[in-house]
């Protein structure tokens, strides 16, 4: 049973760091990115108490904000209820299950899936996503190498490692709309305390900052592949289906003279080849679903803030 602030036995958070440590521990085994956003908005929600309170304590704020904002175990079950009502709601009714249905059906069932498509899309758009974040990363890490002996080169870096967190919530949202995988709504709290030089130093030791950029730099490759693979595939299977009917077409009409002509198909052929390309454009759909399955785990692998967001 969770904790309520009424019973004896509770003690008020002192600090934020220990009504964050409290939040993360009651969120355990729930989604990385859940948690992310639920830290994120708890930490904004405290530290605007707090500056609005400049006369009193911070554990006074925290114990004050108990009964509007919840305390941390009630904070986790509100965000737990509200992410599956959201979850729910954002799936497909589901006609049958896997079980319930031969394997044709399951094999031809992909295509009634919205989600297949949109898998498809990301994988034709990741590689102009792919040469954006490829350049993107390079071209910042080597100026903002460069210009470290230049009075500007701080700044620099601080405002491309920024730019790194904005473009990973711009990636989060594009794998959580198109694959399906949910990712943070919220970036990871920049703290205010420290000198300036141990914010800098934290932003550059946090371990998200580099698997972001690990992630960017390995988006070129994988959205060549990607993209090859949907286009050869899609071409391929286009091919098979159009090739017999364009032979029929000339054998009907007619097209020899005006040099239209489809080569290395015979007459009986035509329905084997016909054939060949449903199956492979049937293939090519739930190619696309396994590499949105299989890149979704990569970008949450990747992109999500694992570890605590607050160090006291």
């Amino acid at each position: 049973m969770n904790a309520n602030p009424s019973t004896h036995d509770y003690r008020a958070p002192a600090t934020i760091a220990e009504y964050l440590d409290r939040l993360r521990a009651a969120l355990t085994g729930a989604d990385a990115a859940l948690v992310q956003d639920a830290l994120y908005d708890a930490e904004d929600y405290l530290r605007s108490e707090v500056a609005a309170n400049p006369g009193r304590s911070e554990a006074d704020v925290i114990a004050g904000v108990a009964g509007s904002y919840g305390a941390p175990d009630e904070v986790a079950d509100i965000y737990r209820d509200t992410e599956v009502r959201v979850q729910t709601a954002l799936q497909a009714p589901k006609r049958t299950t896997s079980t319930e249905r031969s394997r044709f059906a399951r094999f031809v069932g992909v295509a009634a899936e919205p989600r297949t498509y949109a898998a498809l899309f990301y994988m034709l758009l990741s590689m102009l996503t792919g040469i954006f974040y490829f350049t993107w990363i390079v071209a910042g890490l080597s100026l903002s190498a460069g210009l470290l002996v230049m009075i500007i080169g701080i700044p620099f870096a601080i405002l491309f490692f920024g730019s790194v967190r904005v473009l990973s919530l711009v990636e989060g949202r594009l794998v959580e709309v198109m694959l399906g995988e949910r990712m943070p709504r919220r970036p990871t709290y920049v703290r205010d305390e420290g000198t300036w030089l141990q914010r800098i130093g934290a932003m550059f030791t946090d371990r998200r900052t580099w698997t972001t950029m690990l992630y960017m730099a390995l988006m070129m490759p994988l959205g060549i592949g990607y993209f090859t693979a949907a286009v050869v595939m899609l071409a391929l299977s286009a091919g098979f289906i159009f090739a017999p009917l364009a032979a029929l077409f000339e054998a009907i009409v007619g097209f020899d003279n005006a040099g239209f002509h489809v080569q290395g198909v015979h007459l009986w052929q035509l329905p084997f080849v016909f054939v060949a390309g449903i199956i492979l454009f049937f293939a090519t759909l739930h190619l696309a679903r396994g590499v949105g399955r299989l890149h979704g785990h990569i970008a949450k692998h990747m992109l999500v803030q694992s570890g605590p967001a607050y160090v006291g």
